[in-house]
């Protein structure tokens, strides 16, 4: 997985252009990638939509192969909504990058879940990015402006 990301990163790298990681109200991402840690191992999507320059709300779903949540196979699945507070301006951050902390609330199989992370997203051209995101449910992988 190292490799992959590495020869992603590379890929991108040269054909960084006048990108940016987050633009306020009516922006709109889409992240895909790995969840590395929290409910279990598997794979992440999420949507995010900017009501204003400072928060966001939107959607995810995680869907786990292993150490998923007490090993019970009906916690094979994350599905929440989330919320970031996006500090880009507030921490007068390049263009290309944003950090935010954020919370997501859903259903894992049929129990109540909870995560809360810290986000970063940079974009090596307009449309096409890497985030993380480090919290108690987190993950890694690309995104893509909408």
């Amino acid at each position: 997985m190292k490799k992959l990301f590495f020869i992603v990163m590379l890929i991108f790298a040269g054909t960084a252009a006048d990108a940016q990681a987050w633009t306020g109200k009516g922006d709109q991402k889409i992240n895909a990638g790995i969840s590395a840690w929290g409910y279990g191992t598997g794979i992440t999507g999420t949507y995010d939509y900017g009501l204003n320059n400072l928060i966001s709300v939107g959607a995810g779903l995680n869907a786990y192969f292993d150490n998923y949540k007490d090993n019970d196979n009906d916690n094979r699945v994350f599905v929440f909504g989330r919320l970031n507070f996006h500090l880009k301006e507030t921490l007068q951050l390049p263009e290309k990058l944003d950090i935010y902390p954020g919370i997501d609330i859903g259903i894992v199989g049929s129990d109540f879940g909870l995560g809360a992370h810290i986000g970063a997203r940079y974009f090596f051209t307009d449309r096409i990015g890497v985030f993380a995101e480090f919290g108690n449910n987190g993950s890694l992988g690309v995104s893509i402006n909408l």
